[in-house]
């Protein structure tokens, strides 16, 4: 689990200067297993940082992922989730419960042959179906 000051002192490391709100909301989701909705970002950090806003919420998850610091998830057409993971890896969601796995991936024993003539920024790889614990109540 990541302190706020393992947090801070690492973006130091890389000359990243971030306010409280915006340390609260890397901590929130480099200690969150659950790749979170601004919606539940916000219900989390509501009581602890009260001049937190959903806006400063949008703006700090969209400054990092600039800095490459996390990852969004378009997971749905509607629906955009944050991961503090940010190396390869894919993501498997239950249609049942609704919650996020992640698991190892090598993104780079991808073919792309056919996209030789494309720049490929971003691999995603992303599943649906049931999880183990939904499975075994049917």
């Amino acid at each position: 689990m990541k302190t706020l000051e393992d947090l801070s002192n690492e973006l130091k490391r890389k000359n990243i200067r971030l306010t409280h709100q915006r340390l609260k909301i890397l901590e929130y989701l480099s200690n969150s297993k659950t790749h979170p909705t601004v919606e539940e970002i916000y219900h989390a950090l509501k009581n602890e940082v009260p001049s937190l806003s959903k806006t400063t919420i949008y703006n700090t998850l969209n400054y990092l992922s600039e800095l490459k610091l996390i990852k969004t998830l378009i997971v749905d057409d509607n629906e955009a989730r944050f991961d503090a993971v940010t190396g390869s890896h894919g993501h498997f969601k239950c249609d049942e419960c609704g919650k996020i796995y992640d698991f190892d991936l090598n993104t780079e024993a991808f073919d792309t042959e056919y996209l030789d003539d494309f720049k490929v920024n971003e691999k995603i790889v992303y599943f649906k179906g049931i999880c183990p614990g939904c499975l075994s109540k049917i």
